[in-house]
């Protein structure tokens, strides 16, 4: 990184608190769990003494794949904690060793507050009364609304990157929305970096974003066919936006090798928002096995999300039959294990955006599976953001079959050929993530010590 500029006075002589929306609460994902860690990193790097608050569902798994920040629970309470904490004994010795434990320690501290969501759905007049008497949803929960308290002590907001923005995941983009509209309302600094925004067509979901969006400090998107004008759209004034890459391509480049992978990687995504019909999963399997007959390669699982077991269960059974299956990585692998595992491919086939990413980040082209226009969006949006190396394969049709065949036959043969080519629109996208972050902070730098009462502009004692 650059030389930062001039260091922010903490508010009232205390440490800077940065609150970080995860976006993916319950760390199921391993490309969400790559942007966070770099995103911490960088935080890190460029306030050294601040706190880092993420918002999260599983405080004590987060602790183990991120040891240094501070767990918030993103629903009602959140606090920071009394006193900043130390790294802990589970996070030295990482997820894979305890993530077991610590996801049903997690379970189980959750538990009541998931039996009092379900009561409230199914009798809901306790929230129709909070809506009649005038409560705010926007307002923190101390206050009676639904954001964790945090963010009434909060310095700075910074929503990282994801897919949740869109119609697809209504819920989390409504959140986050609330949280960067009370930050933006209480003149909170904000930032959205590595971001991919849309579809999003709902009406009120629009309306939201258009009194929100406009006013963030800086918004950096992970691609630019579809979310600059959708920002535009939406009253964004374009000098806040700039296009630059996912911020997990920085995790993954830095797990390249230099000799060139052998085998096929593979990941299947079937969802409500990626539909897959049985023929299809039966033709592509197919495919899959046979391709790594001929070629004589590896078959590697490729797992990134565990939502469900949602990748486990659409990909495992394309490979159980082949004499090539490699054996997947285990539920509480970190992303860096998966960055290493996607580098032994040659090529990589994908219905899941972030091994893409991996793959690409790394060299290796790939061959991506759509069935939605969700994502259609993100495939697109990659491949123009790496120049090549990226086939999209609609699996609709009654040829996909034959069309799959061709992808990978194509890519297989051209794989050598578009490795220096890739790794070179990884390293740009690398500097564009990196300068986005650099700008943002500068600009959140220049607001906090422009601050009338605190550096950031709010009342010096945050309302309890």
């Amino acid at each position: 990184m650059n030389e930062r500029p001039t260091s922010v006075s903490p508010p009232a002589g205390r440490p800077l608190r940065v609150l970080v929306e995860n976006g993916e609460y319950w760390l199921n994902n391993k490309g969400d769990l790559a942007m966070l860690d770099v995103m911490v990193r960088r935080i890190a790097e460029w306030w050294p003494h601040a706190r880092i608050g993420v918002l999260t569902s599983a405080p004590a798994l987060l602790t183990a794949y991120e040891p240094t920040v501070e767990p918030i629970f993103s629903q009602r309470g959140g606090d920071w904690p009394r006193r900043r904490r130390r790294t802990s004994v589970t996070g030295r010795w990482g997820p894979a060793a305890t993530g077991p434990l610590l996801n049903g320690v997690d379970a189980a501290r959750a538990l009541p507050r998931r039996i009092a969501m379900r009561l409230r759905r199914e009798h809901p007049s306790g929230d129709r009364a909070s809506e009649a008497s005038g409560v705010d949803r926007r307002s923190l929960s101390r206050e009676g609304g639904r954001l964790p308290n945090a963010l009434g002590d909060t310095d700075l907001v910074i929503a990282i990157g994801g897919g949740y923005l869109t119609d697809v995941d209504r819920a989390q983009t409504e959140r986050t929305l609330d949280l960067l509209e009370y930050a933006t309302e209480h003149r909170i600094p904000t930032a959205m970096v590595g971001h991919g925004i849309g579809p999003l067509r709902d009406e009120e979901l629009l309306r939201h974003a258009e009194r929100v969006l406009p006013r963030v400090d800086l918004i950096a998107l992970r691609e630019g066919v579809r979310g600059p004008e959708l920002l535009r759209s939406l009253g964004v004034p374009a000098d806040r936006v700039v296009v630059t890459g996912d911020d997990a391509i920085e995790l993954a480049y830095s797990t390249r090798n230099e000799r060139r992978g052998t085998a096929i990687g593979a990941c299947l995504r079937v969802a409500e928002y990626s539909p897959v019909s049985d023929t299809t999963r039966t033709a592509i399997g197919r495919v899959l096995r046979d391709t790594a007959a001929e070629r004589t390669a590896d078959l590697i699982p490729l797992i990134v999300s565990e939502h469900a077991a949602e990748d486990r269960r659409s990909t495992l059974p394309l490979i159980d039959d082949s004499p090539a299956a490699a054996p997947p990585l285990g539920r509480f692998a970190s992303p860096w294990a998966l960055a290493r595992q996607v580098g032994r491919c040659r090529i990589v086939v994908s219905g899941a955006y972030h091994v893409a990413v991996f793959a690409l980040a790394q060299g290796i082209p790939v061959v991506g599976l759509s069935s939605s226009q969700y994502y259609d969006d993100k495939f697109e949006g990659l491949a123009a953001m790496s120049g090549t190396g990226l086939e999209l394969v609609r699996l609709d049709g009654d040829d996909v079959e034959d069309r799959l065949r061709g992808s990978i036959s194509r890519l297989w043969e051209q794989a050598p050929d578009l490795r220096a080519t890739l790794l070179e629109a990884a390293a740009y996208q690398i500097d564009a993530s990196r300068a986005a972050f650099e700008q943002a902070a500068t600009i959140i730098d220049a607001r906090l010590d422009s601050g009338s009462e605190t550096t950031s502009g709010r009342s010096p004692t945050p309302p309890r």
